[in-house]
């Protein structure tokens, strides 16, 4: 009897123990006079988004709408506090005017057991920031103009790969159709290596990046272990074997440098950038470039590179097929383009083209990459004119998804307007206001790129080709709740014709 009374009595123990562990953060907020919903034990206030009920997109768009007049919002993350800044004035602060007070993104960065995780976007800020330095000028307009005919070439076959989809008559699935096109531009552009994955159904580069950007049940469990249980996370990493996407990437940049090093090859790309910094490691203080490191740099870009660039191209289509006078109007500029400079693609060209400009714009409004930017505080800091003081290593989510959906912002939020975008609409609103590629020393080093690969493939698809909706294009648009970037539920499925030029 004594023995069943103690197990009793330590089961409640332990209870009681795992429910202050789970609870004993929850006053972090009301004691700073931070509004915010009350979190659960285990969930913090995401537990929909655990559970894959909902998306984080739509999740903090919620929490922004229901506390609209508040300029900021404190939730939990489990049980770590998460402050969401709402106000314009107080982003403008985290991410340019106090940048060098929160210039950490306070992802969890372990080199031993994700050794490809230690990228620009992920590194703390030592490392980051002379990185950042050396590896900019790769996207320059002068080295994006030396690579322009690179892309050109990909988007010609897309042109050809194209051709031999739409004489099928199916629905084409516009996100692979565009990862595709952005696989091989990358592939040229950054490592000098013919990826063909418009031509090879079997193109490893493609198998590749789908598997870093799949949605099963074990990629889920993983995320949800690695932000939850760490250590769980880190455990289960130790006893399996290497990640084959850690491997295969390892492989390919190490073998490229070494034979361009023994040919003496040289090339305009991030590749050579890579080597360089190999070749001169005195100029980058205190950072120790190993084979992985330098890795883990071309790996990001690739990623980001082809998946975000892809989602754009693939969300635009969407949308000009549920507009056809936007689509027609815009193939009237193309086309005119075109005949401006005898049949073909000119660079300089490319920024003339407004209208592409304003849909591009638009469509990072009504689909920004991800749902939030994250930052982390440094040190203690009170934000201008509020009492609200937050210790150092305290995470502030900035709602991207909400603000760009905000109809006080954008009048009739989910609708699809590039007129939003002109001189005079863009003058009228706060520059926080809109934030595909972030803002400030952190902002997203190759936009620039992306945009660029982005409105070539727009433009080579729609100079000759319609794009209409099908029976099978999701309509309305869902959020993938288990993506980690936005990204539709089920594809984009849209019917493409032929049309005469």
């Amino acid at each position: 009897m004594a023995s069943y009374v103690e197990i009793v009595f330590g089961i409640v123990a332990l209870i009681a123990a795992l429910y202050y562990y789970f609870t004993s953060t929850f006053d972090f907020w009301k004691v700073r006079g931070v509004p915010g919903p009350k979190p659960v034990p285990v969930f913090g206030n995401i537990k929909d988004t655990m559970l894959l009920r909902t998306s984080m997109s739509n999740l903090l768009r919620n929490l922004y709408q229901e506390y609209k007049d508040e300029p900021m919002i404190g939730i939990f993350t489990r049980r770590t506090p998460v402050l969401i800044v709402r106000d314009p004035e107080l982003i403008r602060d985290v991410l340019i005017r106090d940048f060098s007070k929160f210039s950490d993104r306070g992802i969890p960065n372990n080199e031993k057991v994700e050794p490809l995780s230690s990228h620009l976007f992920n590194l703390e800020t030592e490392r980051w920031r002379p990185l950042r330095t050396r590896l900019s000028p790769v996207f320059t307009s002068g080295k994006l103009k030396e690579m322009f005919p690179l892309i050109l070439e990909c988007a010609e076959h897309l042109t050809q790969y194209l051709e031999k989809v739409v004489a099928k008559g199916e629905p084409v699935e516009c996100r692979e159709l565009s990862a595709k096109y952005t696989t091989d531009v990358i592939g040229s552009c950054a490592f000098g290596i013919e990826m063909n994955a418009l031509t090879d159904e079997d193109s490893e580069f493609r198998r590749v990046g789908r598997k870093v950007f799949a949605t099963g049940f074990m990629q889920v469990l993983k995320l949800q272990l690695r932000q939850a249980f760490p250590w769980i996370f880190i455990l289960l990493n130790y006893v399996t074997s290497p990640a084959e996407v850690t491997t295969f990437f390892t492989k390919v940049i190490v073998d490229t440098m070494k034979y361009r090093t023994e040919n003496h090859l040289v090339r305009p790309d991030f590749v050579n950038m890579l080597m360089e910094l190999k070749n001169h490691p005195d100029k980058l203080e205190n950072v120790e470039l190993t084979d992985t490191l330098l890795t883990a740099q071309a790996f990001v870009f690739f990623i980001a590179g082809f998946e975000t660039s892809s989602t754009a191209m693939s969300n635009a289509l969407y949308e000009l097929a549920l507009n056809p006078n936007i689509q027609e109007k815009l193939r009237e500029e193309i086309r005119r383009h075109y005949n401006q400079n005898n049949g073909e693609l000119k660079f300089e060209g490319i920024k003339d083209m407004t209208y592409l400009d304003l849909i591009f714009r638009e469509t990072l409004r009504k689909y920004p990459p991800g749902p939030s930017m994250m930052r982390k505080s440094i040190c203690n800091y009170t934000f201008d004119g509020t009492k609200v003081t937050i210790p150092a290593k305290t995470f502030i989510w900035i709602p991207l998804f909400a603000i760009h959906r905000d109809p006080n912002i954008y009048a009739n939020p989910d609708a699809f307007i590039p007129e939003r975008f002109s001189d005079d609409a863009v003058v009228k609103r706060h520059p926080m206001h809109y934030l595909p590629f972030g803002d400030g020393p952190r902002n997203c080093v190759g936009a620039r790129f992306a945009a660029y690969q982005s409105k070539v493939g727009l433009m080579k698809i729609l100079r000759n080709h319609k794009v209409e909706v099908c029976e099978k294009t999701m309509i309305p648009y869902v959020i993938d709740p288990n993506a980690f970037l936005l990204a539709p539920k089920g594809g984009i499925y849209l019917k493409i014709t032929k049309i005469e030029s």
